[in-house]
């Protein structure tokens, strides 16, 4: 028994090298799905094998070894993201229509209340340290608290400006990117208050964020580099180039590789440390274009993200400017990204 005790950490160093080492990262798989609807966040529950794809008015919920839909979540207009609290088996959606949460039960996918929040919910985090959900509201421009033992709201927490992703330490704070402001905020979870603002040199409209919470550092997607910062502090310890359109990035605690999607140029960015804030980009496997969010399944360390195929782009008008591109009807699918 003592022998096989001392070997365990060898083989799981050796794993993780192999890993490492291996074939670089590629597409291994293309699901299917089909629909209509935009999309924005993923979200991959590794344990129970399912990845929460929001999608225009619901939330798809798809299994991780078949890439079979297995459920929907309806009535969540404007849908953003999806934070999951296992101890208590609930999951939170950020509903940006009609600036709501919907609580629904992670096993049955029922819904199971409404909560009223700012306006236009985009971002939604669970910090398991508090307890809390955070939403972080574009149209209010601040971000609402909610208990989850109790599932109703215990604060709003001003922000001035516009919040994208967000990311927990698991020890009180709560960090979140200001895409108008080219900043990084820290927010005390249990006070609920702002304390901590943080310029991000060379970073424009920073959007996806990941923590590597052994190492104290935070990865913001910006516009074409990755700002890597130091979470105590709040300097910029180092960036590295990444393709156009970022919207998400990702953090492997196991590989200690970083990630960020870009659905601009097709290009999924892989950054590693080689040492101290040495940071480097290792790969950049070709994806499809628009696939701009993405989530990690932490225990097969794929990568998913979703795209579809587009038509033309509808002419510019008073109420929108800015147009997106049409989707090809039956065009939606999943890619998974693998070693």
């Amino acid at each position: 028994m003592r022998a096989r005790t001392l070997l365990l950490p060898l083989v799981l160093l050796l794993s993780a090298a192999a890993f490492a080492a291996g074939p670089g990262y590629h597409l291994i798989n293309t699901w299917k799905l089909g629909g209509e609807g935009g999309w924005d966040y993923l979200t991959a529950d590794s344990d129970a094998h399912r990845l929460y794809i929001s999608r225009a008015t619901r939330v798809l919920v798809i299994d991780l070894d078949s890439g079979k839909q297995v459920g929907e979540i309806p009535d969540t207009p404007g849908v953003h993201g999806i934070a999951l609290d296992h101890k208590r088996g609930k999951g939170y959606i950020s509903d940006g229509g009609d600036g709501t949460v919907t609580v629904f039960d992670i096993n049955s996918l029922k819904t199971l209340s409404k909560i009223k929040v700012g306006q236009r919910p985009d971002a939604i985090l669970f910090d398991p340290a508090t307890d809390h959900v955070f939403t972080f509201n574009a149209g209010t421009q601040d971000s609402t608290v909610i208990d989850v033992t109790k599932d109703a709201v215990v604060g709003t927490i001003p922000l001035g400006g516009k919040p994208e992703f967000a990311a927990t330490d698991l020890k009180g704070t709560v960090f979140v990117n200001m895409e108008d402001k080219n900043s990084l905020y820290a927010i005390d979870a249990n006070k609920l208050t702002v304390k901590s603002k943080w310029a991000l040199p060379g970073c424009e409209e920073p959007s996806g964020l990941a923590i590597d919470r052994k190492n104290r550092r935070l990865f913001s997607g910006c516009e074409k580099i990755m700002a890597i910062t130091n979470a105590d502090s709040g300097q910029q310890v180092a960036n590295a180039p990444v393709g156009e359109g970022v919207d998400a990035t990702a953090y492997d605690e196991e590989t200690g590789l970083a990630f960020a999607s870009a659905g601009g140029d097709a290009k999924l960015t892989v950054v590693q440390s080689s040492g101290g804030d040495k940071y480097a980009v290792v790969e950049t496997p070709m994806t499809q274009k628009g696939a701009r969010t993405m989530a990690l399944d932490t225990k097969t360390h794929n990568i998913y993200l979703v795209t579809a195929e587009f038509g033309p782009r509808p002419a510019p008008t008073a109420q929108n400017p800015h147009p997106r591109p049409s989707i090809v009807p039956g065009s939606f699918v999943v890619l998974v990204m693998g070693k």
